[in-house]
């Protein structure tokens, strides 16, 4: 038996940030992460974090409002205003920490242009921003002292008298199960990229942090929202920085034109996300593309500021597409990259159940709505992963831990038994996978309709039947990651359930939610949240307004 104040699931940047700032509140502070912590996705964060700050002749205003368009209109303008009024002082934070950031000719703190702002206001080290602060943030808990279960999953929340009280855990070394008593729970297990195929995500990317808040009655926000990058590499999925479109990067099609300007004639390859996504996949459908890909060249940037800059990219490209970026372009394309939904919470990562934070990709707060910002998320994670560690322990002191014993993760033990004791006439859990993902790519991807989506809802439910007689051939308990995988698996069924349901509800185009049968936004209807709730008769239904302050929604345009 375990106990700590708070514990946290998930040890990238939202994790270690709540873990931090809960511990100077002065709690009994655990993380448990199924990898070592700087293994942690966040360190796929290439291009930057974005913060408006006053000496450099910019507004929290002008981010905020930037952001609100970015979203189409459907984030929370009163988070929103959180994020972006507190991003100078956490950015500053982070330098203090001793995160490297990029400096300019006069020694200032750079900036790089990213999508969808009127302003340079991304901070960067090179094209390795989320590694930076990642590892900063490591040693500072080692620091204080938190303690870190490392390599460990989590199976389950454990909920007494309607408050969420702990978790039940495997160690993934021995295979022992346990039980973890917390008076406060922090869910930073972030995105669910794997429930695609490719995505721009890690492997460790499994929706496990929204499955178990959802299994335990909390609900999901805006599921739908599934933000496909515009420049994913050909084949693998690898993600390439949109700091490279910040550079100055072009976009090219099969004709060697920069199709941008008909899309968006102002801000060009650096207008929001889902606009570029759009106009990528509108180019190959048309048969402009070159093998289901467009181009990007960076050859005119020189190799001083390719190597300076983004040196990782350079590496990446040579590595997984034999492209020397200082002499010819890449092949890319859209990909899966983030979820802008997730578990829902307020600005102080509460969620509905008592006792349950969530902070980073895994919650939804909503500051990201229909499309995030590119280096918006880094923002996300560490003002939001600070806000939900802060209220936990301030919420700890106040209250009593509650007397669980051994006997609440029985259930678990008891499932983890029926999956090894399944014989081999099933499908082992690659093969479930897969066609997930397949599936979710071909029918909720930069494009969606009707009759895709459901039948992609048809295949989710007929692989979690398949699921059930699942095949787990290591049969041992020390390092057993074909039972780990399998595990991760139930999650994945539960978000791509989650997902189809919600975009099927959404009948218009907003964000990254694109209808070719439904190709207008529709304001008067949906200008409103759906959640998804999972109850006893299956998946609920359910609407939340939008959080609107002082920008009202207009057409959107770049």
């Amino acid at each position: 038996m375990y106990s700590h104040d708070v514990l946290i699931i998930g040890a990238g940047l939202a994790g270690m940030r709540a873990a931090l700032s809960a511990r100077q509140g002065g709690a009994d502070v655990a993380v448990i992460s199924k990898v070592h912590p700087v293994r942690s996705h966040s360190n796929a964060a290439q291009g930057g974090i974005n913060a408006a700050l006053e000496h450099a002749g910019d507004d929290w205003r002008d981010h905020a409002y930037d952001t609100v368009k970015g979203s189409d209109y459907l984030g929370d303008q009163d988070a929103i205003e959180v994020m972006c009024r507190e991003a100078g002082s956490e950015v500053i934070q982070m330098e203090h920490y001793g995160v490297t950031f990029s400096r300019d000719e006069a020694g200032r703190l750079g900036t790089r242009a990213f999508g969808g702002q009127g302003k340079a206001r991304t901070f960067f080290v090179a094209d390795f921003t989320g590694q930076a602060l990642l590892h900063v943030l490591y040693e500072q808990i080692m620091r204080a002292g938190v303690r870190v279960y490392e390599e460990w999953l989590v199976l389950e929340l454990i909920i007494e008298d309607g408050e969420c009280a702990g978790a039940v855990v495997m160690e993934i070394r021995s295979g022992d199960v346990h039980v973890i008593r917390a008076k406060a729970v922090i869910i930073a297990a972030g995105g669910l990229g794997r429930v695609f195929e490719p995505s721009t995500n890690a492997l460790v990317c499994t929706g496990d942090g929204m499955g178990l808040a959802y299994r335990a009655g909390a609900p999901l926000m805006d599921m739908e929202m599934v933000q496909y990058h515009p420049t994913t590499l050909k084949g693998s999925g690898v993600l390439i920085t949109e700091g490279a479109r910040g550079e100055g990067a072009h976009l090219l099609n099969s004709e060697g034109q920069r199709f941008m300007e008909r899309y968006a004639p102002n801000m060009m390859e650096l207008a929001s996300r889902d606009v570029v996504s759009r106009a990528e996949q509108t180019e190959i459908n048309a048969g402009r593309g070159i093998d289901g890909c467009v181009l990007l060249d960076m050859r005119h940037l020189g190799e001083r500021l390719i190597r300076e800059r983004l040196t990782q990219i350079l590496d990446i490209a040579r590595d997984f597409a034999n492209v020397n970026l200082l002499e010819e372009p890449v092949p890319i394309r859209p990909g899966m990259h983030y979820q802008m939904g997730g578990v829902k919470t307020d600005v102080d990562g509460q969620t509905q159940l008592p006792g349950l934070y969530a902070a980073g990709e895994a919650a939804c707060v909503s500051v990201h709505g229909g499309n995030r910002l590119g280096a918006n998320s880094l923002l996300d994670t560490l003002v939001f992963g600070r806000r939900s560690g802060e209220h936990a322990a301030e919420m700890s002191r106040a209250k009593a831990q509650k007397d669980l014993d051994d006997s609440a993760a029985d259930g678990q033990k008891a499932h983890i038994q029926r999956l090894l004791d399944n014989e081999r006439n099933g499908d082992m859990f690659g093969q479930i996978r897969l066609d997930m993902g397949r599936a979710m790519n071909d029918h909720l991807a930069v494009y969606r309709n009707q009759a895709g989506m459901e039948s992609a809802l048809d295949t989710v439910r007929q692989l979690r039947e398949r699921y059930r007689s699942v095949y787990v051939q290591d049969k041992g308990r020390t390092w057993n990651t074909n039972l780990v995988f399998t595990l991760e698996l139930g999650f994945m069924l539960d978000s791509a359930e989650a997902i189809t349901l919600s975009a099927i509800e959404r009948k218009e185009s907003r964000g990254a939610h694109t209808r070719e049968d439904y190709p207008e936004r529709d304001d008067e209807t949906w200008m409103k949240h759906i959640l998804v709730r999972q109850t006893q008769d299956g998946p609920a239904l359910d609407y939340m307004p939008v959080a609107i302050t002082q920008w009202e929604p207009q057409v959107r345009s770049y």
